[in-house]
């Protein structure tokens, strides 16, 4: 009868290298994508993963076609993906107090904000940090989040509120919310939109999963309009494409507007009637992490990008 092993012995046999390797296996499905990820050969990696099983007393791969993570082998790998997270933090606690911008931080942004504010914020930061690296991935606001827990991005921006256990949310500023109409729309000829002018009218809005799609809904049903349910766009440009065919009328953010609506185009933009539509956004990152100074410094960068534009909505 072999005997379960001693706590000690147990940290001896496991190391960090075998579970980034499973947690590697569990994303990508197959023993050579895994491997090639982490710069290593396919027998070395299943060494390793044969070796973490050997340790635990429990298959954590089901071996076929595809490589299939088991029950237990989902639950080692989140484990672990949270013990790998705080082995990086603490290899940063050496600059935990240090605010400058340098090195690489990666940064998930929903694909409603990111076009419209990132190249001018990228071009300032590469202006006055010339030692920082800003990797961008744009996905919905549910992938960024779950990136976030994850470690797949350091800090996210993303519309606000969004539940994101565990995240600190640094809320940045207000950016005013805009109708926009095909050129020959009868609300075309306001100078602002109130109210009482989207009694009756039909909202394009995006695709379920945005807040702006939540607040398009919101306006639709505080003033008697209608939500064009059957042509959710998948980008802000589908539905000002939609609403340039007179399809309906599109909720679309300040910044969006200023960089993809001109004067002569089928489309107009009017603001609503005292700022009354707006929406927020802010910067996350994981509670506690040690760069979270830094995090808090590129906010500061996000904000006074903002205010170059003429946003300084607070």
């Amino acid at each position: 009868m072999i005997e379960d092993p001693t706590p000690l012995d147990f940290e001896k046999q496991v190391t960090l290298r075998q579970l980034r390797y499973l947690v590697t296996l569990g994303a990508e499905g197959s023993f050579t994508r895994a491997a090639a990820r982490c710069g290593v050969s396919q027998p070395s990696l299943s060494q390793a993963i044969r070796q973490l099983e050997d340790a635990l007393g429990a298959p954590l791969v089901e071996r076929g076609a595809r490589a299939f993570l088991t029950p237990l082998g989902r639950e080692v790998a989140s484990r672990a993906q949270r013990i790998l997270l705080e082995v990086r933090d603490l290899g940063e606690l050496a600059g935990a107090a240090d605010t400058a911008l340098l090195g690489t931080i990666r940064l998930g942004v929903t694909p409603t904000v990111g076009a419209y504010l990132l190249p001018r914020l990228v071009a300032r930061l590469h202006q006055q940090f010339h030692d920082l690296r800003v990797h961008v991935r744009e996905n919905p606001p549910a992938q960024l989040v779950e990136g976030l827990a994850v470690g797949t991005h350091d800090v996210i921006l993303v519309q606000l509120p969004l539940r994101a256990p565990g995240a600190h949310a640094e809320r940045l500023f207000r950016e005013p919310l805009h109708l926009a109409m095909a050129a020959d729309h009868p609300l075309a000829a306001r100078a602002a939109i109130a109210a009482e002018d989207l009694a009756g009218q039909d909202l394009l809005t995006l695709q379920r999963g945005y807040r702006l799609a939540e607040q398009t809904i919101a306006i639709a049903e505080e003033a008697g309009a209608r939500v064009r349910e059957e042509y959710e766009g998948t980008s802000l440009d589908a539905i000002r494409q939609m609403a340039g065919m007179g399809m309906g009328l599109a909720v679309l953010p300040e910044l969006y507007v200023r960089q993809e609506i001109r004067p002569g185009d089928d489309v107009v933009a009017r603001p609503f009637r005292g700022g009354r539509h707006y929406r927020e956004l802010g910067l996350l990152w994981r509670s506690g992490v040690a760069r979270a100074a830094t995090y808090q410094r590129l906010a500061g960068e996000l904000v006074a990008c903002v205010e170059d534009i003429g946003i300084s909505y607070r």
